[in-house]
This record gives structure tokens, sequence and C-alpha cells, in this order.
């Protein structure tokens, strides 16, 4: 490492940087050349050890999915301490992130609902894929979007917040977190188109009451509701390019972050190469750890302990506790197994493979949206007929009676408009629901409610507005009878 040129394991700072919500955020080239991003933590915020445990969990979860396939996460090439600091190192840059693009900047060329939409079905098909496998993301807003040169959306700092306040992972607030990401892209991106723009809302509230793979759904259904062209992220690009050509210099008041001596450098995360041994591979100097069997490739960490460096530092008491095993459980596990005897090693290769095999249905289930988004237009929704019942048995008094609908279709997904209309009122009752693909039938309701004394029959006829063919007419009705005395 070179101090004077602004180098920190193999990665040269360039000079941009910016503060995020952990620390420090730099523009930085790694040893092969390519655009990467560094992050120092701010130090007060991992100063405890059982923080950093967590952060290295944290990361080691993430490099264990990008090993299984999953490449919607921004990858992390590894994680360093020095003395009291730490230094995350990602393989692609973390900018510009959707706040960048968001951004009112005069001349700029702005995306469109086509370019949000390819945004949210990939966000929402990654958290789905970070979910399945016990994991969430714990930050997730346009801070933590980025888009990569071809169009597309990474999430970067996956799990960093949850580890640094302690927090247990929470997908549910990664749900909320996406459906306020949808209302923002609503109100910005799809503004000037506004059926896009109520396809967003209504992706945001399905995510809220129906969760994330039901509103990734309603987005694809709704493809034609979205700009010509969806999606094939042309608008996207050209704003990337925009931003790229004007890219800021560094901040005023944000001076690119002090590299510590490499003599004080505890590589946590390294991944021998085949042929590379344990010991040969990493920043510093000292003597490599490892539990791998000769220089072959391995899942195992690498530490690196440098010159200066205490003997029981955070890092060592990591790997002296076993930090293969760690690497093989969910952040629950981990918990168990710091109150509990270390598991005999084949239960370890048992969670193994429940982690991988979570990962392997989620990687089918990005499989199946990368199909949905390639393959052409669906076949639209078809109404065959609709069916109302009502109970058969006399109502008694005071009583509210519950009619069902229900719609016949062909089995694609999409939206229907329909109206119930009840004998006793004029104002018919308009609605809409959101039909999900593969399933021929939708079930609807009506609440009537009746009081006081006398008879009465009541007639509910529901009527399907849309989808509907021209010159059609699609309804039915039924009657109960009511009697209080």
């Amino acid at each position: 490492m070179n101090t004077d040129r602004g180098e920190i394991g193999g990665f040269r700072l360039t000079g941009r940087t910016w503060i995020g919500e952990l620390g420090t955020w730099a523009a930085a080239v790694s040893a092969d050349g390519r655009p990467a991003s560094v992050l120092r933590f701010d130090p007060r915020m991992v100063a405890h050890p059982a923080t950093r445990e967590e952060l290295v969990a944290a990361v080691v979860a993430d490099r264990r999915l990008a090993q299984a396939g999953l490449t919607g996460l921004v990858p992390v090439a590894d994680l360093i301490a020095a003395q009291h600091e730490l230094w995350l190192l990602t393989a692609e840059p973390v900018s510009p992130t959707l706040t960048d693009l968001l951004a009112e900047t005069p001349g700029a060329p702005r995306p469109d609902a086509g370019s949000a939409a390819v945004i949210l079905a990939e966000t929402a098909q990654t958290l789905l894929a970070v979910h399945a496998a016990g994991l969430a993301h714990g930050a997730l807003h346009p801070g933590t979007v980025v888009i990569a040169p071809s169009g597309t959306a990474l999430l970067s700092e996956r799990g960093l917040a949850d580890a640094l306040n302690g927090r247990p992972a929470a997908p549910e607030r990664d749900v909320t977190a996406w459906a306020s990401l949808a209302l923002g892209l609503a109100a910005t991106w799809a503004a000037d188109t506004p059926r896009s723009a109520e396809l967003f809302e209504r992706a945001a509230a399905t995510a809220s009451t129906r969760g994330l793979a039901a509103a990734r759904d309603v987005l694809l259904a709704g493809r034609d509701l979205l700009p010509q062209g969806f999606p094939t992220r042309d608008r996207l690009v050209e704003t990337l390019h925009w931003w790229a050509a004007r890219e800021l210099p560094a901040q005023a008041g944000h001076p690119v972050p002090a590299v510590p001596d490499e003599g004080d450098i505890v590589t946590l995360l390294h991944v021998p190469r085949n042929g590379e041994s344990s010991t040969g591979a990493g920043t510093g100097t000292g003597t490599g750890i490892g539990t791998g069997n000769g220089g072959g490739r391995t899942d195992d960490v690498v530490m690196r302990f440098g010159p200066g460096v205490p003997l029981e530092t955070t890092a060592e008491q990591i790997w002296r506790a076993g930090r293969h095993q760690q690497e093989t459980m969910l952040p629950a596990e981990r918990l168990q197994t710091a109150r509990t005897p270390r598991a005999p090693r084949a239960a370890a290769a048992q969670r193994r493979r429940t982690a991988l095999s979570a990962v392997a249905v989620a990687l089918l289930v990005v499989a199946a949206l990368v199909a949905w988004l390639l393959r052409g237009a669906s076949q639209p929704l078809a109404v065959a007929k609709v069916d109302v019942i009502t109970p058969k048995k006399t109502q008694g008094c005071n009583s509210t009676v519950k009619i069902r609908g229900v719609l016949t279709t062909n089995g694609e997904a999409g939206e229907i408009r329909y109206q119930w209309k009840r004998s006793d009122r004029k104002a018919p009752i308009d609605q809409t629901d959101t039909v999900e693909a593969g399933k021929t039938s939708h079930e609807v309701s009506l609440s009537w409610t009746v009081k006081g004394e006398g008879s009465f029959k009541g007639t509910a006829t529901l009527r399907l507005l849309s989808p509907v063919p021209e010159g059609a007419s699609i309804e039915d009705k039924a009657t109960f009878t009511y009697r209080c005395s």
C-alpha cells in the first residue's frame, strides 16, 4: 500500500468522496484498473468488538450469495481493519445511485417510467432472493440502489446498517421501503405518464398487503401501461452517460480519507485463487492464517495480521473461535452458537446445504423474472363469466349479509374493474382488483347490512366493467330474504 498515492488494499482512491449514513465513501480504482469504491466506516459505529463481528458475518453472507450466483448485490472485494477503523472495498462502484439520478439537474436527460419499472422489478427480485436465504437488506432507499453502466439495478450496503445498529433481519422493513421507492418513482419519472404512475402506486399497495412477489407480478402484468420500449433501458443508459461525463470532483469539506500505514492492516476477507497459497495473498505483511487444504480454492476466510497489531485483536478472536462454522450459519444461528458448544461437522454441513438450497430456489425465481422481461407481450386477462352467491337461509334481525362474487378467468394476470349494485340504492359501488396469473377464478365480496323490523328481499347485481369484449355485457344477480318481527 502506498499512502502517498492514497491506496488501501490495492485500491487507489481517485479523489471523489461523499458522506453516507455509515461513513465516508470514496471513488477508487481496483488493482486491475476497474472502477470501484471504498467505504471508511464511521469509527464511532464500529468501536465495539461485537459490531465488527456482525459486519464480518454480513459481508461473508453476501459473498456466499454471490458465489451461489446472485448478481443483484454490489460485490464486496474485501473488509479491512486498521486499529480502530474498518474499510469496505467493493469490486464495483457504488455510484451513481437513484439519489444521484433523481436530482433535478438542468439539462440532464430524464429516465422514463419504463426505466423506473425495470429498476423496481430488479430490486424486488433481488430482495426476494435475499429474503429466501434468510437475510434482509435493512436500509433500502434511493441512496443504496446503484445503477450499473448497463442500466442494471444493484443494491449496496446490504445488511451493514442492521449489523451496525444491532438489529435483527426484518424482511418486512424491506417491503415497506420498496413500496416507498415505487411511490417515489411514480411521482417523478412516471409523472408524465399517469397510467404508469397508477401502475406503480398499485404495485406499492400490493407490496404492502400481499408481498413483493405479488407486487412484481403486478408490474409485469401491466407492461402495456408502460412506455414503448420497456424493458430496453435506453433512456436510463442515456442518463447514465450524461451523469458519467459530468461526474463531480471531490466535494468541498469531504477530503479523501487518510489511509492507515500498511503495517496496521488486517484483511478480514480473502478467498485464495487456484494455485495461490493462503500465506501469499492479501495486503500488508505478516502471517496468513487459514484452514484450506493446500493452495486450492476454498471458501474459508483468511486473516492477515501485520506488524503493530495487538496479539488479541477482534479479528484474531473471530478466527480463533472458528470463522468457518460462522460462515455456514444464518444470523439467528450465529446468535445461538454464541451461547452453545460448537455443533458437530455434520450439522454444519446440513446448514450449509440448507442455505445453498434456499439460494438455488431464489435463483430459479430470478430466471423466471428474466423470462418474463424478455418474452413478448403476454396474453391479456379475459373474464368469461361472473356468478353471484347469496345466503339461502333467511337472514334475521340486524344482519350483515355476506355476498360472494366469483369471476371465471383465462388464468392470466391483470386488473379487473367491477361494479356492485344493491336494489335498495341507486348509486353503484365501483371497485378494482388485481388478478394473479395461474388462477382461473377470482372471488370478490359485498357486505350488506340490514336493520329494523319487517320483511325485505334484497337483490345484489355484479357487473364486470373491464376487461369486457366490445359490445358484450357480463353480469349476474342473486337475492336474499331478510325477516325481523
